[in-house]
């Protein structure tokens, strides 16, 4: 008797689960649309301006950007779509397309160079900014290595180096392009992957003295990167030349006080501001939604980074390694990015050509930061697929 009332509690619960169960992470969607949306308003309020007086077309980039980001919202359905299973098979694949295109955009006639860097490859009325695409292909690639050479990586030396070669090779690719900024994400995202997947304390702590050498080594050695240091350290000793950019940033924050000038109301995108819609879209959203709206939308970067890690903690629970660390990888990227454009637009960090994720006008960076969410929103559907798999055969478990 008291067997067949377990049973008929333990069916009570699972219905009452199954009531409230969510197929897909609700919350990670929303403030991702939410930061999506700030972000075509904030494009067309810093660029109008430029738009009309250059092309006569107040509303060409924010046009753009819709596309792009209608582009990218399709691809995220159907990324939700695919088993994750396929994207682990994919990994090596993935990691040898990535080092083609890196190598494919420096070759003369093929890539797109722009304010001397070469990052693009022209693909009709779209450019490809293919370090966009690099950086989600060797995080895939990463997740699929932890998976496969785990303990190889947790025990052996070898078994760390191996892919940090790789992506050391990736990386070496972009310096000549060069993108200074997507290496240190690549990079950082890369290593902190590596520490969640259980290198050893030791090794990366010498990971991380190496690559800060080796980043100190290429700022000393580049005079326009040593420049923008000197720059980021006092930007108001030269600030009609070299700390021009920072100090319109940084004027363009203070304006904005607690509350902002209003929708519309900066003046320093009005020519004053260079990248306004860009690089610097944080600092024209500053000045016009104040210090209220900063917080507001660095809270909702942190929300988004809080369920990246959310997915990736539930799907390691259920041995799901490969979501577990490709959750995570992304939860890095996208935080990484956010916190160095926000941190370079507050003067706390140096100038690094490097966009505001889901927000900053650019096809390649917005269509492969929705891609990443596809991917995101795929593990929070599959978490709770296996989810409802073991609800279901501890009810088949307790009734018997």
């Amino acid at each position: 008797m008291s067997a067949f009332i377990e049973s008929l509690s333990a069916v009570k619960t699972a219905g009452q689960q199954k009531a409230t169960a969510v197929l897909f992470d609700v919350k990670l969607l929303t403030v991702a649309l939410l930061i999506l949306c700030i972000g075509l308003v904030m494009v067309e309020s810093a660029s109008i301006t430029m738009a009309d007086r250059s092309l006569e077309s107040p509303f060409y980039y924010l046009k753009r950007q819709l596309i792009s980001a209608m582009i990218g919202l399709s691809a995220a359905f159907l990324v939700t779509k695919v088993r994750l299973a396929y994207w682990e098979k994919s990994g090596m694949l993935l990691l040898v397309l990535a080092m083609v295109l890196l190598m494919l955009v420096l070759v003369p006639g093929i890539g797109k160079t722009v304010n001397g860097s070469t990052r693009w490859i022209p693909l009709g009325i779209f450019n490809l900014q293919v370090s966009e695409l690099a950086k989600l292909f060797l995080l895939i690639y990463t997740a699929g290595y932890l998976v496969r050479h785990g303990s190889e990586v947790q025990q052996s030396l070898w078994g760390f180096v191996k892919p940090m070669l790789l992506v050391s090779m990736a990386c070496l690719l972009l310096l000549l392009e060069p993108d200074f900024g997507a290496t240190v994400v690549i990079m950082l995202t890369v290593m902190g992957m590596m520490y969640l997947g259980g290198v050893r304390f030791s090794q990366f702590f010498a990971l991380i003295v190496s690559f800060a050498g080796a980043a100190t080594l290429i700022v000393v050695t580049s005079p326009y990167r040593m420049q923008r240091l000197t720059a980021f350290v006092n930007p108001w000793a030269d600030p009609f030349d070299s700390g021009f950019q920072l100090t319109q940033s940084l004027i363009a924050i203070g304006r904005g006080s607690w509350s902002g000038t209003g929708l519309g109301g900066s003046v320093q995108k009005l020519f004053y501001l260079p990248e306004a819609h860009t690089d610097f879209l944080f600092a024209v959203y500053a000045e016009e939604t104040g210090f209220i709206g900063a917080c507001l939308l660095i809270f909702l970067f942190a929300m988004l980074i809080y369920r990246a890690f959310i997915n990736g903690r539930d799907a390691e629970k259920q041995g799901h390694r490969f979501a577990a660390f490709t959750a995570y990888g992304i939860g890095i990227w996208l935080g990484l990015q956010a916190f160095i454009n926000i941190g370079v637009n507050m003067g706390v960090l140096p100038t690094k050509g490097l966009t505001l994720p889901l927000m900053s006008y650019g096809g390649s960076s917005l269509i492969v930061n929705c891609i990443a969410i596809g991917i995101l929103i795929r593990i929070s559907i599959e978490n709770a697929q296996y989810g409802k798999q073991a609800l279901t055969r501890s009810i088949k478990g307790g009734a018997k």
